[in-house]
Protein backbone atom coordinates (compact mmCIF):
# COMPACT_ATOMS: atom_id res chain seq x y z
CA UNK A 1 0.00 0.00 0.00
CA UNK A 2 1.39 3.40 -0.72
CA UNK A 3 3.02 5.59 2.23
CA UNK A 4 3.60 2.29 3.71
CA UNK A 5 7.47 1.34 4.92
CA UNK A 6 8.65 -1.53 3.74
CA UNK A 7 12.02 -2.97 4.98
CA UNK A 8 14.36 -4.08 2.35
CA UNK A 9 16.31 -7.47 2.59
CA UNK A 10 19.87 -7.90 0.49
CA UNK A 11 18.56 -10.06 -2.47
CA UNK A 12 22.09 -11.81 -1.44
CA UNK A 13 20.19 -13.84 1.50
CA UNK A 14 17.61 -15.41 -1.09
CA UNK A 15 20.85 -17.55 -2.09
CA UNK A 16 22.16 -18.42 1.65
CA UNK A 17 21.21 -21.74 3.16
CA UNK A 18 18.75 -22.25 5.42
CA UNK A 19 20.09 -20.91 9.19
CA UNK A 20 20.48 -24.46 11.50
CA UNK A 21 19.51 -23.63 14.74
CA UNK A 22 20.38 -24.81 18.94
CA UNK A 23 17.50 -23.51 21.11
CA UNK A 24 18.54 -22.06 24.45
CA UNK A 25 16.74 -21.14 27.29
CA UNK A 26 17.42 -17.84 29.43
CA UNK A 27 16.14 -17.00 32.78
CA UNK A 28 15.69 -13.31 33.77
CA UNK A 29 15.09 -14.51 37.76
CA UNK A 30 13.99 -11.24 39.55
CA UNK A 31 13.13 -11.13 43.47
CA UNK A 32 12.71 -7.67 45.70
CA UNK A 33 14.94 -7.17 49.00
CA UNK A 34 12.36 -5.15 50.86
CA UNK A 35 14.54 -4.77 54.49
CA UNK A 36 17.09 -2.89 51.81
CA UNK A 37 15.05 -1.82 49.14
CA UNK A 38 16.79 -3.25 46.57
CA UNK A 39 15.94 -5.34 43.20
CA UNK A 40 17.81 -8.20 42.72
CA UNK A 41 18.98 -10.66 39.83
CA UNK A 42 19.98 -14.34 39.77
CA UNK A 43 23.08 -15.06 38.54
CA UNK A 44 25.22 -17.64 38.00
CA UNK A 45 29.21 -18.14 37.30
CA UNK A 46 29.82 -19.81 34.06
CA UNK A 47 32.35 -22.80 34.45
CA UNK A 48 33.11 -23.54 31.03
CA UNK A 49 33.87 -21.66 27.80
CA UNK A 50 32.90 -19.32 25.75
CA UNK A 51 32.95 -16.61 28.66
CA UNK A 52 34.32 -19.08 31.07
CA UNK A 53 34.34 -17.41 34.81
CA UNK A 54 31.76 -14.42 33.73
CA UNK A 55 28.87 -13.97 35.44
CA UNK A 56 25.90 -15.01 33.47
CA UNK A 57 21.99 -15.83 33.44
CA UNK A 58 20.22 -18.88 34.10
CA UNK A 59 20.62 -21.10 31.03
CA UNK A 60 20.33 -23.93 29.18
CA UNK A 61 19.82 -25.74 25.87
CA UNK A 62 16.73 -27.25 25.54
CA UNK A 63 16.71 -30.91 25.11
CA UNK A 64 15.27 -33.20 22.76
CA UNK A 65 11.63 -33.64 23.55
CA UNK A 66 11.62 -30.83 26.09
CA UNK A 67 9.22 -27.66 25.68
CA UNK A 68 10.60 -24.32 25.58
CA UNK A 69 9.03 -24.15 29.48
CA UNK A 70 9.80 -27.03 30.44
CA UNK A 71 13.40 -26.10 30.22
CA UNK A 72 12.51 -22.85 32.10
CA UNK A 73 11.13 -24.52 35.09
CA UNK A 74 13.89 -26.98 34.33
CA UNK A 75 16.85 -24.52 34.85
CA UNK A 76 14.79 -22.62 38.03
CA UNK A 77 14.34 -26.30 39.69
CA UNK A 78 18.45 -26.49 39.34
CA UNK A 79 19.25 -23.13 40.85
CA UNK A 80 16.37 -22.10 43.19
CA UNK A 81 14.09 -23.62 45.71
CA UNK A 82 11.17 -21.71 45.76
CA UNK A 83 7.19 -21.98 46.15
CA UNK A 84 5.92 -19.11 45.36
CA UNK A 85 6.67 -17.20 41.57
CA UNK A 86 5.60 -15.73 38.88
CA UNK A 87 7.23 -16.88 35.40
CA UNK A 88 6.29 -15.62 31.78
CA UNK A 89 8.04 -16.08 28.36
CA UNK A 90 10.00 -12.68 27.48
CA UNK A 91 11.59 -12.26 23.96
CA UNK A 92 13.41 -14.43 21.63
CA UNK A 93 16.99 -13.30 20.97
CA UNK A 94 18.28 -14.50 17.74
CA UNK A 95 20.94 -12.14 16.37
CA UNK A 96 23.93 -13.59 14.08
CA UNK A 97 26.60 -13.54 16.22
CA UNK A 98 25.82 -13.46 19.53
CA UNK A 99 27.23 -16.27 20.52
CA UNK A 100 31.18 -16.43 19.93
CA UNK A 101 30.33 -20.99 19.23
CA UNK A 102 28.86 -20.10 15.87
CA UNK A 103 32.40 -19.01 14.45
CA UNK A 104 33.63 -22.91 15.80
CA UNK A 105 30.20 -24.64 14.75
CA UNK A 106 30.81 -26.62 11.40
CA UNK A 107 27.22 -26.30 8.94
CA UNK A 108 26.97 -22.61 10.46
CA UNK A 109 25.27 -23.37 13.55
CA UNK A 110 23.31 -20.70 14.96
CA UNK A 111 22.20 -19.72 18.80
CA UNK A 112 18.99 -18.73 19.88
CA UNK A 113 17.60 -17.42 22.98
CA UNK A 114 13.97 -17.71 24.27
CA UNK A 115 13.97 -15.76 27.70
CA UNK A 116 12.23 -16.03 30.42
CA UNK A 117 11.30 -13.72 33.21
CA UNK A 118 10.50 -14.70 36.81
CA UNK A 119 9.14 -13.14 39.79
CA UNK A 120 10.09 -14.79 43.43
CA UNK A 121 9.80 -14.14 46.94
CA UNK A 122 13.05 -12.98 48.38
CA UNK A 123 12.27 -14.69 51.96
CA UNK A 124 11.75 -18.07 50.88
CA UNK A 125 13.98 -18.40 47.53
CA UNK A 126 16.72 -20.72 48.42
CA UNK A 127 19.81 -20.80 46.18
CA UNK A 128 20.92 -24.28 44.96
CA UNK A 129 25.00 -24.49 44.63
CA UNK A 130 25.53 -28.08 43.73
CA UNK A 131 27.49 -27.87 40.80
CA UNK A 132 28.51 -24.59 40.18
CA UNK A 133 31.36 -22.21 41.72
CA UNK A 134 29.29 -19.15 41.77
CA UNK A 135 25.56 -18.34 42.49
CA UNK A 136 24.22 -14.94 43.75
CA UNK A 137 21.78 -12.31 43.93
CA UNK A 138 22.97 -9.43 42.63
CA UNK A 139 21.51 -6.21 42.83
CA UNK A 140 20.36 -4.52 39.03
CA UNK A 141 21.98 -1.58 39.56
CA UNK A 142 25.34 -3.02 40.32
CA UNK A 143 25.37 -6.29 37.39
CA UNK A 144 28.54 -6.28 35.84
CA UNK A 145 29.03 -7.34 32.23
CA UNK A 146 27.55 -10.38 31.65
CA UNK A 147 28.46 -13.22 29.40
CA UNK A 148 27.11 -13.15 25.75
CA UNK A 149 24.16 -10.52 25.55
CA UNK A 150 22.75 -11.38 29.26
CA UNK A 151 22.80 -7.87 29.77
CA UNK A 152 20.95 -6.56 26.88
CA UNK A 153 18.18 -9.48 27.97
CA UNK A 154 18.80 -8.14 31.65
CA UNK A 155 17.52 -4.73 30.69
CA UNK A 156 14.64 -6.31 28.50
CA UNK A 157 13.39 -8.01 31.10
CA UNK A 158 13.65 -4.94 33.84
CA UNK A 159 11.55 -2.80 31.03
CA UNK A 160 8.99 -5.81 31.18
CA UNK A 161 8.48 -6.22 35.21
CA UNK A 162 7.98 -2.46 35.24
CA UNK A 163 5.01 -2.61 32.86
CA UNK A 164 3.58 -5.65 34.52
CA UNK A 165 3.75 -3.66 38.01
CA UNK A 166 1.43 -1.26 36.15
CA UNK A 167 -1.23 -2.71 34.73
CA UNK A 168 -1.12 -6.60 36.07
CA UNK A 169 -1.56 -8.02 39.75
CA UNK A 170 2.17 -9.69 39.84
CA UNK A 171 3.39 -8.20 42.78
CA UNK A 172 0.67 -10.17 44.70
CA UNK A 173 2.32 -13.63 43.77
CA UNK A 174 5.61 -12.84 45.78
CA UNK A 175 4.07 -10.61 48.74
CA UNK A 176 2.91 -12.78 51.68
CA UNK A 177 -1.21 -13.79 51.68
CA UNK A 178 -1.49 -10.45 53.86
CA UNK A 179 0.14 -7.68 53.60
CA UNK A 180 0.27 -3.72 54.44
CA UNK A 181 -0.37 -1.11 52.08
CA UNK A 182 3.32 -0.22 53.59
CA UNK A 183 4.72 -3.49 52.12
CA UNK A 184 3.12 -2.84 48.59
CA UNK A 185 4.47 0.33 47.82
CA UNK A 186 7.82 -0.44 49.46
CA UNK A 187 7.79 -2.92 46.64
CA UNK A 188 6.70 -0.74 43.80
CA UNK A 189 9.27 2.11 44.52
CA UNK A 190 12.03 -0.70 44.89
CA UNK A 191 10.71 -1.95 41.30
CA UNK A 192 9.69 1.80 39.86
CA UNK A 193 11.83 4.22 41.69
CA UNK A 194 10.37 6.25 44.71
CA UNK A 195 8.84 8.81 42.37
CA UNK A 196 6.37 6.92 40.60
CA UNK A 197 3.60 8.00 43.15
CA UNK A 198 3.43 9.28 46.64
CA UNK A 199 2.13 7.15 49.08
CA UNK A 200 -0.64 8.74 49.93
CA UNK A 201 -1.85 8.63 46.46
CA UNK A 202 -1.14 5.04 45.88
CA UNK A 203 -2.99 4.31 48.73
CA UNK A 204 -6.18 6.03 48.03
CA UNK A 205 -5.97 5.07 44.02
CA UNK A 206 -5.52 1.11 45.42
CA UNK A 207 -7.95 1.14 48.23
CA UNK A 208 -10.47 3.30 45.80
CA UNK A 209 -10.51 0.10 42.85
CA UNK A 210 -11.67 -2.09 45.44
CA UNK A 211 -9.53 -5.41 44.50
CA UNK A 212 -7.59 -5.05 48.02
CA UNK A 213 -9.13 -6.81 51.43
CA UNK A 214 -9.20 -5.45 54.70
CA UNK A 215 -8.94 -8.94 57.09
CA UNK A 216 -9.29 -6.94 60.19
CA UNK A 217 -5.99 -7.72 61.50
CA UNK A 218 -4.15 -5.25 62.31
CA UNK A 219 0.24 -5.45 62.71
CA UNK A 220 2.79 -3.13 65.25
CA UNK A 221 6.08 -2.30 63.44
CA UNK A 222 7.93 -0.25 65.61
CA UNK A 223 7.01 2.72 67.41
CA UNK A 224 4.23 3.67 64.70
CA UNK A 225 0.54 2.68 65.32
CA UNK A 226 -0.66 -0.80 64.03
CA UNK A 227 -1.09 -1.15 60.54
CA UNK A 228 -3.46 -2.98 58.92
CA UNK A 229 -3.18 -6.67 57.10
CA UNK A 230 -4.95 -6.72 53.26
CA UNK A 231 -5.64 -9.28 51.19
CA UNK A 232 -5.45 -9.45 47.06
CA UNK A 233 -8.40 -10.30 45.66
CA UNK A 234 -8.54 -11.60 42.51
CA UNK A 235 -11.99 -11.69 41.94
CA UNK A 236 -12.58 -8.08 42.04
CA UNK A 237 -9.70 -7.28 40.06
CA UNK A 238 -10.79 -9.38 37.30
CA UNK A 239 -12.65 -6.23 35.57
CA UNK A 240 -9.48 -4.32 35.56
CA UNK A 241 -7.00 -7.27 34.28
CA UNK A 242 -4.65 -5.89 31.46
CA UNK A 243 -6.02 -2.57 31.29
CA UNK A 244 -3.20 -0.36 31.50
CA UNK A 245 -2.15 2.07 34.45
CA UNK A 246 -4.10 0.40 36.94
CA UNK A 247 -2.00 1.34 39.50
CA UNK A 248 -0.44 4.43 39.18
Amino acid sequence: MPGRNHKKFPTSLNQQPLANFKVGVDNVIFSVDTEKNRLLVLLVMRQQEPFLNYWSLPGTLVREGESLEDAAYRIMAEKIRVKNLYLEQLYTFGGPNRDPREANESYGVRYLSVSYFALVRFEEAELIADGVTGIAWYPVKQVPKLAFDHNEILTYGHRRLRNKLEYSPVAFEVLPEMFTLSDLYQLYTTVLGENFSDYSNFRARLLKLGFLSDTGVKVSRGAGRPASLYKFDAEAFAPFKDKPLVFI
